[in-house]
């Protein structure tokens, strides 16, 4: 598939996605949110593609959010049910997402980002929700995923003022993974992409969505109760790889993961 306004790589199992507007800071318009919603279905899709890499062209942003001037120019504004960048209303994504994050990311690249499941950051990255100031509101994931991630007071003394969160205090506050010097960073990303790798596929997708929708249960023991019914952790009970990883372990040797 070809694509004007994304690039879409396969290195092994991970999948690079580079947001590739440049010229407007990776801002996001309708036809990037349909290109990205395509990629991620695929990538979705594809039993060969086991991780995901999301990032921005060029070292200034990556991505300004909604494509403002777009949207005052009369441009359309339609997007698929997945959500902006085709992610922030996809919940039955259970392949980890790694953002990374090479320079601004701000309103709706904020969104991408904590869409993801971790975030890594180059030196010189920053943060920020500033809907407010421009008569917006976060209204794609940001209000409810940073409380999620670093608790409401932290995330309130951002969204209720709209000001920007270095990568090292988005480190400290606990939504940032690892920060690096901008030249390591997609090494880093692809670093994290290994360590995953190196697990059974049917095990991190069943870890990611115990994880995800124990958060939505009433209780931590509504959670345990819940989990078996999940049917990627079905998934896994049925699957080679379950059988695979101890049997590894007995003969000493790496496990061979056949990602089902």
């Amino acid at each position: 598939m070809t694509y004007q306004f994304i690039n879409v790589e396969r290195d092994g199992p991970i999948t690079l996605i580079t947001l590739n507007r440049p010229e407007v800071m990776n801002a996001v318009h309708s036809p990037m949110h349909f290109e990205m919603d395509e990629a991620l279905n695929a990538f979705a899709a594809d039993p060969e593609q086991w991780v995901g890499i999301i990032t921005g062209a060029g070292d200034r942003a990556f991505s300004a959010g909604n494509d403002l001037k777009w949207q005052a120019a009369g441009g359309e504004r339609r997007a698929p049910p997945s959500g902006f960048a085709g992610l922030t209303s996809r919940f039955d994504l259970t392949k980890p997402l790694i953002a990374a994050v090479n320079g601004v990311a701000m309103g709706g690249g904020f969104e991408i980002a904590l869409a993801c499941d971790l975030i890594i950051a180059a030196e010189g990255a920053v943060f920020a929700l500033p809907e407010p100031r421009v008569g917006l509101a976060a209204l794609a994931g940001g209000l409810h995923r940073l409380p999620r991630a670093v608790g409401v007071k932290r995330a309130m003394g951002m969204i209720l003022t709209g000001r920007r969160v270095s990568a090292r205090e988005g480190m400290e506050m606990g939504f940032v993974n690892e920060v690096t010097p901008p030249e390591e960073l997609m090494a880093a990303a692809k670093r994290w992409a290994g360590l995953i790798g190196e697990c059974s596929p049917m095990s991190i997708r069943a870890s990611k969505a115990a994880v995800m929708r124990g958060l939505d249960e009433p209780s931590l023991e509504a959670a345990l109760r819940g989990q078996n019914r999940y049917e990627d952790v079905a998934a896994l009970f049925g699957s080679e790889d379950f059988v695979e990883g101890p049997l590894a372990f007995a003969q000493k040797r790496p496990p061979r993961w056949k990602g089902r």
